[in-house]
């Protein structure tokens, strides 16, 4: 009995290591699809709005609120606060969450893409600083 639980501890303990291990490995794939982002978005301690705004910190950031930026009015007056759902359903179809937004990306479909943006974009706090 006692190498029974043994061997589930161990099981358990590899699991917790390779899902933590896949987290990074997200992050890292997420990077990669960012770069589908990079012509319009920036993300980092150096970002600057371009032509979409800054990303850093935006899980929990009100839509249409990145000083600087030019926002579209259907961006500014959409009440979305920004969190893992909405940024999900909203990359899928930009233009069908908030009609009338500027952003003119096709979106993402594939929902390994959407997890490992969202991975990746998570490491990055409001100042840009990884998390």
């Amino acid at each position: 009995m006692m190498t029974r639980t043994t061997v589930f501890a161990a099981a358990l303990a590899a699991f917790a290591f390779s899902a933590h291990g896949a987290s990074a490995q997200d992050a890292a794939a997420g990077e990669k699809v960012f770069a589908k982002c990079r012509a319009c978005h920036q993300v980092g301690e150096t970002a600057k709005n371009g032509v979409g705004p800054v990303l850093n910190g935006l899980f929990g950031r009100k839509s249409g609120s990145v000083e600087g930026y030019n926002y579209s009015e259907a961006n500014k007056n959409s009440g979305i606060t920004w969190d893992e759902a909405t940024f999900r359903e909203y990359i899928k179809n930009p233009k069908a969450k908030i009609p009338g937004t500027k952003m003119v990306f096709a979106g993402l479909t594939n929902e390994k893409e959407i997890d490992d943006i969202v991975a990746y974009l998570k490491q990055f706090g409001a100042d840009g600083k990884k998390i």
